[in-house]
């Protein structure tokens, strides 16, 4: 049996506005997840849960396994052993589209936005929709309008209000404007479930704070939002529950009100074991 297959939730430790989120099932689960890459073991047995309108943060040393996790979740990597499932059906992801088509976005820590192109282009990379009739069947033109308008609205319904103009380049873009474009481009199409990789990873507090409150909004819009990161204070402030990797295992699962910040580095760094009921 996994060290998590029971997943100890800890109702008392979690807000009591919160607590209705874990009456439902998981939209998306692990169980027993284990690849290795020759003779190195990149997990061993591991098993997460994350439920719909809620922030699971993934924390763990460098070489914990954090990436290795997130790349199996979200079909860079094909596990050798283990069960996925999504919306409480079995899945396996052979390459990153397939989880994007089903409903799981992953903003990485490189961003992937093209700087010369607009916001919107950006938005609807790789999903550019064409015009109505004859000039979008036959002369596959851009329906540019329709996209920077939805895009428009994206933004806005994240409650960015530092990005106004849909038409302008990203490459005039400050960090944190970037990383909102990423965002927003996750929240437009992430149906289930948005993975964020260190998305504060290089910006300045003001712009951190930003992204952080993206990160809320996505939540209280009812997504399920994994987020991976190294700052403990931003782990502490946004998450709901805290997923500890160490050594290609999972040293548990605590939240921020069960545990503090030295005690979950501590869990990390193996200075103190979780105990288990």
């Amino acid at each position: 049996m996994s060290t998590i297959d029971k997943l100890p939730l800890t109702v008392d430790h979690i807000p009591e506005d919160r607590r209705h989120i874990y009456d439902a099932e998981p939209i998306l689960s692990a169980r027993d997840l284990v690849i290795t890459f020759g003779r190195v073991v990149g997990l061993d047995g591991v098993s997460l849960d994350l439920y719909r309108g809620e922030v699971l943060a993934v924390i763990g040393d460098n070489g914990a396994g954090k990436s290795t996790l997130i790349k199996c979740l979200t079909g860079a990597y094909l596990p050798d052993s283990g069960q996925l499932r999504l919306d409480g059906k079995d899945v396996a992801f052979r390459r990153p589209q397939d989880a994007r088509e089903a409903g799981i976005e992953t903003v990485y820590q490189q961003l992937a936005v093209i700087p010369a192109l607009d916001i919107a282009s950006n938005l609807y990379l790789g999903r550019e929709e064409r015009r109505k009739g004859i000039l979008g069947s036959v002369f596959r033109m851009l329906d540019k309008g329709g996209m920077e308008k939805r895009a428009g609205k994206s933004v806005q319904d994240l409650g960015i209000q530092t990005i106004q103009n849909m038409g302008q380049a990203v490459e005039t873009l400050s960090g944190g404007q970037r990383q909102a474009v990423a965002v927003a481009r996750a929240a437009a199409f992430g149906s289930k479930v948005v993975v964020l990789d260190e998305p504060t990873a290089a910006l300045g507090v003001k712009e951190s704070g930003m992204v952080l409150d993206m990160v809320k909004q996505l939540r209280d819009s009812g997504l399920a939002v994994i987020l991976i990161s190294h700052n403990m204070p931003h782990v502490w402030d946004v998450a709901d529950r805290i997923h500890i990797q160490r050594l290609g295992g999972c040293a548990g699962v605590i939240t921020p009100q069960s545990h503090d910040m030295g005690e979950g580095v501590a869990i990390m760094t193996g200075a103190k074991t979780l105990s288990r009921s």
